[in-house]
């Protein structure tokens, strides 16, 4: 048992005499008054005050299904009204831990209950044997919300599975091209050709290794730096720079516009970083000589950083699924842009650590415009009525 359920444990014994007390006086009808000397009063509130203050959402179930007692962190979890409790999976825990004795389980909680979307609690049951260990006893249940533990559970074997799946086709690549050098010692034009592609795979594997290390840190692996003001401007004059090579050698030109001297709260570096990505990503699925414009303006306490293409565009059904991590839309344009599939995750990342989203309108044939929004620094603590409510939204009716 854990020194958390322990404690519980502890303090709910003496909840649960109080709460026994108190239903047996209900029971009575009033008629029978309390007798003073029968509960120790003073340790009886200290319990109560106890769990009450406790972080944990505690919850006491009678023999009947009776809620004999429960905290403010169960009641504000929905999970109790009145004497009775809400969730069928908790009621059959209950139960099973009355005939069985101790057990664990992850209950779902639906989104209509908690008020913010469904939660996953962690519940551990306890049956409270009185002196005669009969299982017709009061069943404590102690339930920790476990959603982004187990979210980040999740992120977390997701990622491995990914990156080992990516990490092969370069890797698997460097292993041939070695041997095929091998093999053509004595042809020095196959060595030179084998050589280009092993430097190609091994930009590729280093792109991706710095890419991995970048989202690690976003996704929470590092705490965010202070936000403190950062120049837009300055922000798109370094994006813009370091995208222009590779957009001038594919015949695009970057146009640089919108309004100036926007100021917002954040971290210069990984806001230099989603802009460069969206420039990256709106060249590599450009064609011919086109441009790829890049602007910024004020609206509704953000400021908007838009990057617009006139390429390929996105199909329909891909469009909100651009920000998943190792997502391509066109699987066979991977190697020929170079992409990891990480580039707009990083975006999505960057945006939400922020306070702000991403958003992507786009269609097939015409181009894609992908909007950056963060707050400004005057209104960073007080953002509009109208700031995003999640950090990655998709739009296919307006163009932003």
């Amino acid at each position: 048992m854990s020194p958390l359920v322990a404690l519980v444990v502890g303090l709910l014994l003496g909840g649960v005499v109080a709460a026994a007390v108190i239903l047996r006086s209900r029971t009575d009808g009033g008629r029978r008054p309390l007798d003073s000397g029968s509960l120790p009063l003073p340790e009886a509130a200290l319990a109560r005050r106890l769990v009450d203050l406790m972080d944990p959402a505690l919850v006491v179930v009678g023999v009947d299904d009776a809620v004999l007692l429960a905290n403010p962190a169960a009641r504000a979890l929905g999970v109790v009204r009145g004497t009775r409790l809400l969730v069928p999976e908790l009621l059959s825990l209950a139960r099973a831990v009355r005939s069985e004795g101790t057990r664990r389980a992850d209950v779902r909680l639906p989104g209509d209950l908690v008020g913010a979307g469904p939660r996953l609690v962690g519940v551990h049951g306890i049956r409270l044997d009185g002196d005669g260990g009969t299982p017709a006893e009061p069943v404590a249940l102690v339930l920790q919300d476990v959603t982004e533990a187990r979210r980040v559970e999740a992120v977390r074997r997701d990622f491995v599975a990914n990156v080992g799946h990516e990490l092969k086709t370069p890797v698997g690549a460097l292993a041939l091209l070695a041997e095929a050098i091998e093999g053509a010692a004595d042809d020095p034009e196959a060595v030179q050709r084998f050589a280009a592609r092993i430097a190609h795979e091994a930009d590729r594997l280093g792109r991706l290794v710095r890419e991995l290390i970048d989202l690690s840190r976003l996704q929470g692996g590092e705490p965010l730096p202070e936000l403190v003001p950062v120049d837009v401007d300055r922000v798109l004059g370094e994006a813009v720079d370091r995208t222009r090579t590779a957009a001038r050698a594919k015949g695009l030109e970057i146009v640089l516009g919108g309004q100036a001297d926007l100021v917002v709260r954040g971290v210069e570096s990984q806001l230099v970083t989603a802009v460069t990505n969206l420039l990256a990503n709106a060249v590599a699925y450009s064609t011919g000589n086109s441009r790829v414009a890049v602007a910024a303006r004020a609206r509704s306490g953000f400021a908007e950083i838009a990057v617009t293409d006139s390429g390929i565009g996105i199909p329909r059904a891909d469009r909100h699924r651009v920000f998943e991590r190792f997502y391509r839309v066109d699987q066979s344009r991977a190697s020929s842009t170079g992409g990891t599939g990480l580039g707009l995750a990083i975006v999505k990342h960057v945006a939400s650590n922020h306070g702000g989203s991403v958003t992507v309108w786009s269609e097939e044939g015409l181009g894609s415009t992908f909007t950056l929004r963060i707050p400004l620094a005057g209104t960073a603590e007080h953002p509009a009525a109208g700031s995003p409510a999640s950090a990655t939204q998709n739009s296919e009716n307006e163009h932003p």
